[in-house]
């Protein structure tokens, strides 16, 4: 049985199975990617939900494992030399898990790091822009009733990331061609999060973008994507 108690925030959370790899997230749009990519290589996983209603993400036992106190984080009781190894954001997850287990990203170079530009793509453009869309037009929208810059500004930019993936998936089924891969799973739980969470399909105009949004509905009717995105259970 693998020994995680140099992990402190085992001592908060304590994994039930050691052996396998232990979650700590929430399922948000940040949050579902690694729970869907878990799903989709059948790996075997616990998941511990992290309540931002009682700020689990900022305790010291969290913190311990993510310095910056977002989620998601994991341990694999097997990482690389078959020692334990603590992981946090979402997209080194991503790529560590594909490389894990050698799928959901092309063996070629070439198309290998092409699939890592649309990873940072996400992480360094849809979910920074969507997210800030979100906080102004749902959560702030009081705080900024006098002032429509910020919600239009990060709008605006959510439309233009919009263009770019509209533009990629002009024939293609996914974002590297035929391949599913941690680019799409990185990015499409993000455009679901801003229609079915912030309810801002409408003000994004959906509609003008029907290659992403048959993108989107093609990656949320698998199997394992359905099961990701509720994982943690809600209360």
């Amino acid at each position: 049985m693998s020994d995680l108690t140099a992990f402190p925030i085992t001592s908060r959370w304590p994994a039930k199975n050691p052996d396998i790899i232990q979650l700590y997230s929430l399922p948000t749009p940040n949050g579902v990617k690694v729970s869907i990519a878990l799903e989709e290589l059948g790996l075997a996983y616990e998941a511990h939900r992290i309540d931002f209603g009682n700020n689990d993400q900022k305790s010291p036992e969290f913190l311990s494992l993510n310095p910056n106190g977002r989620i998601p984080a994991i341990i694999d009781p097997d990482g690389p030399d078959g020692k334990p190894i603590g992981l946090f954001e979402s997209g080194a997850i991503l790529v560590y898990l594909a490389e894990k287990t050698g799928k959901l990203i092309p063996t070629g170079a070439a198309a290998r790091y092409e699939t890592l530009c649309w990873v940072m793509f996400q992480m360094g453009g849809v979910g920074p822009m969507f997210g800030q869309f979100g906080h102004f037009f749902k959560f702030a929208a009081d705080k900024v009733a006098n002032n429509s810059y910020p919600m239009e500004r990060y709008r605006d930019e959510a439309k233009r990331l919009l263009d770019v993936l509209e533009s990629r998936l002009e024939g293609r089924q996914w974002l590297m061609g035929d391949d599913y891969t941690i680019a799409d799973i990185a990015t499409y739980p993000w455009i679901e999060g801003a229609r079915k969470f912030y309810g801002g399909a409408d003000v994004l105009e959906y509609a003008r973008f029907p290659n992403v949004m048959a993108w989107v509905d093609r990656g949320l009717g698998r199997p394992a994507t359905q099961r990701g995105m509720e994982i943690p259970r809600r209360d």
